[in-house]
């Protein structure tokens, strides 16, 4: 495998997105204004991001009876993302339905599907790795073996538990998360986000349009989110991952990572779909210097 490969696990699945004026009440229904079908998947959307902006992404991920011969399938050959496969014929690719309405909130439902196979999965030893939404105790396996681990508890956080969250923060290199992640994981643990942060040797936080705060070695830097027009929230935090890891791996600076995850996360919003309107690097790099001034790897 390529030096600078990144291996990402979690979930490939299949994207409903719904657009709705408003949530409805209780036992009431509402119109739906537009559905579509997309690529998704939390690893999945990483793995192609990295791919996009010329990065080398390994995905580790279950697939079900939906996958051979799919357009998934070949959507990620041709992107050039590496796969590593657990897969069933009784049961379906997760699947996840994301509700939108008119002032960007989403409310998601995930049939987990053919993710179930990380309950027995055996897990890899990996060089350089990014844990994204998953199974608990298979991130657990993986960050216990990895050289470099990342983690990202994304919405399954409420599935973990104390003791796998205390594993997880032993053997990671960096965490990342929002800050409704932060209050389930400080919930369960008993903790104060100043308890997290201290738990890891590097947090960052994103804050959705407040940017993100880099939290290492004591200090703290704000990272400001770039100014777009959003269209669909779904898949920013990935695209955000996507960025900061591609550069992490080819030698930029923590902040300089973190802006470019946050260039990266502006065009993710623009258009409907996790990977739709992903940029490559030069793309990047020129939206970056709109924002940020010249790409340097160190600031």
């Amino acid at each position: 495998m390529p030096d600078q490969l990144i291996s990402v696990t979690g979930h490939l699945c299949n994207d409903y997105i719904l657009s709705i004026a408003e949530y409805p009440k209780l036992g009431t229904s509402c119109r739906v204004l537009d559905r579509r079908n997309y690529y998704g998947g939390g690893a999945a959307n990483i793995a192609v991001g990295i791919a996009k902006l010329g990065g080398s992404s390994e995905l580790i991920a279950a697939v079900g009876r939906d996958y051979p011969g799919s357009s998934y399938e070949r959507h990620l050959k041709e992107i050039g993302v590496a796969t590593r496969l657990f897969a069933t014929d009784s049961q379906n690719c997760s699947t996840a339905f994301m509700v939108n309405d008119c002032d960007g909130n989403q409310i998601t439902y995930f049939e987990w599907g053919a993710g179930e196979l990380f309950g027995t999965a055996v897990a890899p030893a990996l060089s350089f790795v990014h844990m994204a939404t998953g199974d608990a105790a298979f991130n657990v396996r993986i960050a216990e073996q990895a050289e470099f681990a990342t983690f990202d508890p994304g919405q399954d956080v409420k599935y973990y538990e104390a003791d796998h969250l205390e594993s997880l923060f032993a053997s990671i290199d960096i965490l990342i998360c929002n800050n409704f992640e932060v209050e389930i994981m400080c919930e369960k643990l008993g903790w104060t986000e100043s308890d997290l942060i201290a738990a890891v040797p590097t947090a960052i936080l994103t804050k959705g349009k407040d940017g993100s705060v880099l939290h290492r070695n004591g200090d703290a830097i704000a990272i400001p989110a770039c100014p777009v027009t959003l269209v669909d929230p779904t898949g920013a935090g990935d695209a955000y991952r996507a960025g900061l890891l591609t550069a992490y791996r080819k030698g930029f600076a923590l902040p300089v990572c973190c802006k470019i995850g946050a260039v990266t996360s502006s065009f993710a919003v623009e258009k409907v779909g996790t990977q739709t309107n992903l940029p490559d690097w030069t793309e990047m790099e020129q939206r970056y210097a709109e924002h940020f001034g010249t790409l340097k790897k160190n600031e």
